[in-house]
């Protein structure tokens, strides 16, 4: 299979020299972002921590139980309304400061079903769900503020999708009497087939679009779920797989390089540490590998990036303060610069373990135990993580299984080892603090053994667990 070459496109939009609408005042900087679940107490935390912008999530760290989406709801109602507030069990009150983050909303994907609504008989996308109930009951409160409807699109594959969404907003926009392009949003870059029409998707969504994101791990997870039959793009260890890499950093450097043609900021990825203030030593070399990434990231040429906690803020916007003189990186073009196909698709060389194989079946059961039970942000050894991290574990589970893949000790991974893996480490967090209780270990368990060991690739871990809750 050969994949070598420039990107190709049947579109005329790469050779003119258009630009996207200019962004909305409250999105001009965007230094540091802070992304988090609806959760009350969690929202007002993200709101108040001295980000640029808050990303209330509907997706990837959220699990969909009906209580929890409507309370999500709920609590966005509130937050823009300024009246959130929330009381602990001890006592302490929670409540906005003066001065908040920008407010943007991250709907589900297209791909996953809102089944306690339907049309016609049939559940309606989750995404629309999630899009228009905050739209209809903000839309007119947040134009008093100053401020407006602003959104985050994840897992689009291309530029049809994001021409889909353009029909939405406008559709939207007529039926409720809003400015023509009022409502904005930024596309997640989460797809390796949305990496080749990056500009075709700021095109489709130009009147509405802001910025692109990069998502590393759902990117990796679309690499394997679209390349992981050809065991020439056979992946290493979830550990290699640093944004140092090439395929990694020749994204990274496109998505500079094409917002900033077009006009567009470009955030870059997630700090997902999650502070242990009881381990200075730890705590140390966690913020140096967070400093290291973001530094790496500025001087990319990205305008921002995500952090999972209101700890970082501080620490990533100092990286950005000292690296750059104003809002934004729109003059770092990367003219000259030529990614290829043959860039996008390199894979990186390293071994696959069994402390690999571990990894991503511990933390996918965990997650999952967690998810099942409602939770679906999770602080997972020091890191926060979220859906994404456990279909990356499982694609690579699968990729390996699928090809028989060569492990570092001699051994061919197979369905009879990943099993025997799998079953010592739900024993393992069966036990865990002392825990003897299941907590959605066995169903965890079974629902990874479908996600690793079928035939077919799985399109998505979410859609299969969804049917377990209530």
């Amino acid at each position: 299979m050969n994949f070598v070459g420039t990107l190709v496109t049947i579109f005329d939009v790469r050779r003119d020299s258009w630009k996207i609408g200019p962004p909305p005042s409250d999105l001009t900087l965007r230094r540091v972002e802070i992304t988090g679940p609806v959760d009350r107490k969690m929202m007002i935390n993200a709101l108040n921590s001295g980000a640029d912008v808050y990303m209330a999530d509907f997706e990837d760290s959220h699990s969909p139980t009906w209580r929890g989406t409507i309370q999500g709801q709920i609590n966005l109602r509130d937050a823009v309304n300024r009246s959130i507030e929330h009381t602990s069990l001890e006592g302490k009150t929670y409540r906005l400061n003066k001065s908040v983050a920008t407010l943007c909303v991250r709907p589900r994907g297209l791909h996953l079903p809102e089944r306690h609504v339907l049309m016609e008989g049939e559940a309606i996308p989750a995404a629309f769900f999630d899009f228009g109930l905050y739209l209809y009951h903000n839309h007119k409160k947040l134009r008093e503020q100053g401020t407006g409807p602003y959104y985050y699109l994840p897992k689009l594959e291309n530029h049809l999708e994001a021409r889909l969404w353009n029909d939405v907003f406008d559709m939207s926009e007529q039926i409720l009497g809003l400015p023509a392009n009022s409502i904005k949003c930024t596309v997640l870059i989460e797809n390796i087939l949305a990496a080749f029409e990056m500009d075709e998707i700021l095109h489709e969504l130009q009147g509405h679009i802001t910025a692109l994101n990069f998502g590393r791990w759902d990117y990796i997870f679309s690499f394997i779920k679209k390349l992981g039959w050809n065991p020439d793009f056979l992946l290493p260890d979830r550990a290699l797989l640093a944004m140092t890499t090439h395929f990694l950093t020749s994204c990274a450097l496109l998505l500079v390089q094409t917002c900033h043609k077009r006009g567009a900021y470009a955030i870059g990825g997630m700090a997902a540490n999650v502070p242990t203030r009881n381990d200075p030593k730890a705590q140390k070399l966690a913020m140096d590998k967070v400093i290291a990434d973001k530094t790496r990231e500025v001087e990319q040429g990205f305008d921002g990036a995500w952090v999972a906690h209101p700890d970082l803020v501080p620490v990533v916007m100092k990286v950005f303060n000292d690296h750059m003189t104003g809002p934004n990186q729109l003059g770092v073009k990367h003219e000259g610069m030529r990614i290829t196909s043959r860039d996008l698709l390199h894979v990186p060389k390293g071994l696959i373990t069994e402390a690999g194989i571990r990894a991503n079946i511990s933390v996918s059961l965990r997650y999952l135990s967690s998810w099942l039970n409602g939770n679906g942000c999770v602080a997972i050894k020091n890191l926060m993580e979220d859906a994404a991290t456990v279909e990356i574990c499982r694609a690579q589970l699968w990729q390996w299984i699928r090809n028989d893949a060569l492990l570092e000790d001699g051994r061919r991974f197979s369905p009879e080892i990943f099993r025997a893996i799998l079953k010592n480490e739900i024993e393992l967090a069966r036990l865990e603090n002392g825990r003897r209780r299941d907590n959605g270990l066995e169903t965890a368990g079974n629902i990874l053994d479908q996600l690793a060991t079928d035939r077919q690739f799985p399109d998505f871990m979410t859609l299969l667990a969804y049917d377990h809750l209530e």
